[in-house]
Order: structure tokens, then sequence, then C-alpha cells
């Protein structure tokens, strides 16, 4: 890593959650999210104070009494929160960036969704800009880090604040070219807040380009940050302790009691972005198609459960799970199922899937990485073959050794489900080791050392 740092994290999620235990004593809890987990060698190696949303009842307590060592919890007014996430950030923006509206209906933007712009968004996006200052004042000549599209409004406010500040922001989700979807005064505000930074980073070149054309084509030309692009990984040793779990190696064992000759694996939550239901769809006509994999092949399908106090998100839970049942009706066999479909916060069972997987089926709409593509071939221990839409971030870096597919052809997926299940075994170890070697060494410590290079280079 670079040289010691002063780092202000400032994330929607913190780094830790507290909680009680059975004996009524408070208990401190890893934060959850991918985001927490890729950002703990920035703590390990600089000098990091966090900032978050105190997000459970004991986190609020937390706040109540100056927060703990090293993170900062800020306590929104629950209304405000609640505007701010579940009308605003998710699904709007969400929604928005990941290119998921229909537009014939939805969305509609009333008087109840200005007033979470207003009340929700703006008013949480200033709370944290207030408490960036209030650390800026405590650790002067800090470089500030904003995460994702929770917090596109509050560098402007810090800039306002602060005008000598150093500021970067990275944006994990993918960018769209055309924000006309939202309210005008939307959509000049997240640019704006954004171009408050002198660093603006995102995971592939495609997703910056098209920030720096929605900027001219929103605020026309000017002045412009540092703009760069950075893959984020994992942490490869980390993973590889897991995977040798004895947690994980108990449900290995139970996937491969049970698998068939072939075995085909998806790990995502439920979440319309990650195409799962349209990803049934095309297992279905693989083996309409293809009858020779009746009873051959099965998908083992895990699905983490995403947002569920978001009617759009329950509704698609809804329809993944009648997706499946129409596969297993028509092609059940002797009491067989061609998808097993498991739907549980069970991130082992995940593990223990990807080293079982003979293909793995990520096919989101737009991603702006998927960390799935580089955990599975990470280790994957048969060969296994990656088939990944060319909408997800990762494919830039991945595509050359995968079966790359739009992810919105059905037929295009059942026919790429055919080629993978089809590859002869030269050709799938030759991809799978150029795969779990680009992930090694392409780790999360890289990733993290291109943004500290970012703003070491805008300093010097």
């Amino acid at each position: 890593m670079a040289e010691r740092r002063s780092l202000i994290v400032v994330s929607n999620r913190g780094p830790v959650s507290y909680g009680r235990d059975a004996a009524g004593a408070r208990v401190e809890r890893r934060g959850g999210g991918g985001l927490v987990t890729a950002l703990r060698g920035l703590v390990a190696h600089h000098d990091v104070t966090w900032i978050a949303s105190a997000i459970s009842e004991e986190d609020r307590l937390v706040a109540a009494d100056g927060g703990s060592d090293g993170v900062v919890l800020v306590a929104h007014d629950p209304v405000a929160y609640d505007g701010y996430y579940n009308t605003i950030a998710n699904p709007l923006l969400w929604f928005a960036q990941h290119s998921l509206w229909g537009l014939g209906s939805a969305p509609s933007f009333g008087a109840a969704s200005h007033e979470a712009w207003e009340e929700g968004y703006v008013r949480v996006n200033r709370a944290f800009a207030d408490a960036v200052v209030a650390c800026l004042d405590d650790k002067p000549g800090s470089t500030v880090f904003f995460h994702d599209y929770h917090l596109y409004l509050a560098p402007a406010f810090v800039r306002a604040a602060r005008p000598d500040a150093t500021l970067a922001h990275f944006v994990h989700i993918p960018w769209p070219v055309d924000w006309t979807v939202l309210p005008l005064e939307w959509r000049v505000a997240v640019h704006q807040g954004l171009l408050a930074n002198d660093v603006v980073g995102f995971h592939t070149e495609r997703w910056a380009r098209n920030f720096l054309r929605s900027s001219d084509d929103i605020l026309g030309p000017g002045p412009r940050p540092r703009v760069s692009h950075h893959a984020i990984s994992i942490d490869v040793a980390e993973f590889d302790a897991l995977a040798a779990s004895p947690a994980v190696s108990e449900h290995e064992a139970g996937i491969a009691a049970v698998r068939p000759e072939l075995l085909i694996v998806r790990v995502d939550r439920t979440d319309p972005a990650k195409n799962v239901v349209r990803g049934f769809q095309a297992f279905e006509l693989l083996l309409e198609r293809h009858p020779e994999w009746r009873g051959r092949v099965s998908m083992l399908a895990l699905l983490d459960p995403s947002r569920e106090a978001i009617p759009e998100y329950v509704a698609y839970r809804d329809e993944i799970e009648r997706a499946v049942a129409r596969v297993n009706e028509r092609f059940g066999q002797g009491g067989s199922q061609p998808v097993d479909l498991r739907i549980a916060d069970d991130f082992p069972q995940s593990v223990a899937a990807y080293k079982q997987y003979d293909v793995l089926f990520v096919n989101p709409v737009f991603d702006g990485l998927n960390l799935v593509s580089k955990e599975g071939p990470l280790v994957n221990r048969c060969n296994g073959v990656l088939v990944l839409s060319e909408n997800a971030g990762a494919y830039a870096e991945l595509g050359e050794w995968a079966i790359g597919v739009n992810p919105f052809d059905i037929l295009g997926q059942a026919e790429a489900l055919h080629a993978a299940l089809s590859l002869p075994l030269e050709e799938r170890r030759r991809r799978a080791e150029a795969l779990r070697a680009h992930v090694r060494e392409n780790d999360v410590g890289r990733w993290l050392q291109g943004l500290l290079d970012d703003v070491a280079e805008l300093s010097a």
C-alpha cells in the first residue's frame, strides 16, 4: 500500500453494526455488504475514520454516545431516512442507473416523490456532509472517500463548507448516458454533487466515459475532476480460507451428494437488476431445444433476499418463484426437479456451490462490476465455464475467457448454456485457469491502490 494517510470513508452502511445478545449486553457485529469487505484493507494500512448511517436501534444509541473507535454513526430522522433509502436511492436511482424502468407506466414523480427527495435524500446527504465537515475540523488534511449512489449530493455540501478539502467519490454501480428519466433539478444536483469531488472513480472505462458524456449533456462543457476507473475485486487470501472452512465443506458435501452429472450455478440477490427470471426462462428453453441435457443437468440457484420493504422487489421475487415452478412442472422427472431454488442469506453455501459448478451463469441486466464472476472462478475445482452478461462491468476484464451473452436475448442465453456444457475439457481447463490467475493477480488490494494513486497523483 501507499504511504500511510489520514482518510475519512463515507458510506451508507458502516464496518460494524450493534445489537444485544440474549443477556442484554451490547454486541458488535461486522457490517454486511461487499463494500465493507473491500474497504477493510484501508483500515489496516491507514488512519481511517468511517462515517455511516446508524441503522439499528442499538446503532442509534451508540451514535448518541458519541460513536465508537474510528466509526462515526449518523442517526437520521426515521422518516427522512425512509424517503432517502426506500423512495429515492432504492428504487429510483438504482432503477435509473440499471436501466430497469419500462417507462410506459413507471416511474411517476408526484408530490410524495419530490418530498422524499427534498426531505429525505437531500436532508440525509446534508447530515452526512455535516459529519464530514466536523471530522475534517478534527483531522485537517484528511482525504474524504465517498461511496456510491446514496451520497451523490454530499460532496458539494462539503466543498461549499471546506473549499480546500480533498474529496474523492467511487460509484459502484453502472452509469448510464441518458438521465432524462429523472426530474431536471435532480439530475443537475446529482452531477453537480459528483463534480464537486477532486476524483470520481468507476469500475470500468465504459461507466467513466458515460459519466463524462452525461455531465456535458446536463451541465454543458466545463472543468472536470479526475475521472478514473479501477475494477473492484476480492480479498483472495480471505476467500481461500473461507473456501476451506468447515462450514463450506459441509455444504459442499451436501451439494455433491445430490448433484447430477452437470451443474449450472447462479448466485445472486432477488433484485430485478440481476435478471434472474430471464435466466430461468433461458434454462427452460435449453431443456426444450436440447432434450439431450434433460436429466443430466440441473440448475442450483442460491438467492439472497433483497430489499423486501420495496414493492418492486417483492413483486420480482414472486416472478422468480413462478418461473421456477414452470420449469420444474415441465421438466421434472421421477421426483427430481431441474431447478433447485434456495432463497436465504447463506454465503458459505454459495461458496460451496462455486466449488462445484460446471457452468456459472451470471446474466445481469446491468451491473457496475459483479463480484460473483470473480468469486466463483477463484475457488472452482471443476474446470467450470463462466457465462457472463456483456452488461456486467466485469465483462471488460473477463470476457476473453467467458462465454458472453446479451442479457435480454433468452434464446442466445439458452444457446450459450448449451455451448458451455458442450465445451471440450481442455478448453474448459484453459479458460478456468486463466480466470483464476487473473483474479489472483488483480485482487482487492490492487483496486484500493488504484484509488489511493489517483489521490496521490492529484496531490503531486
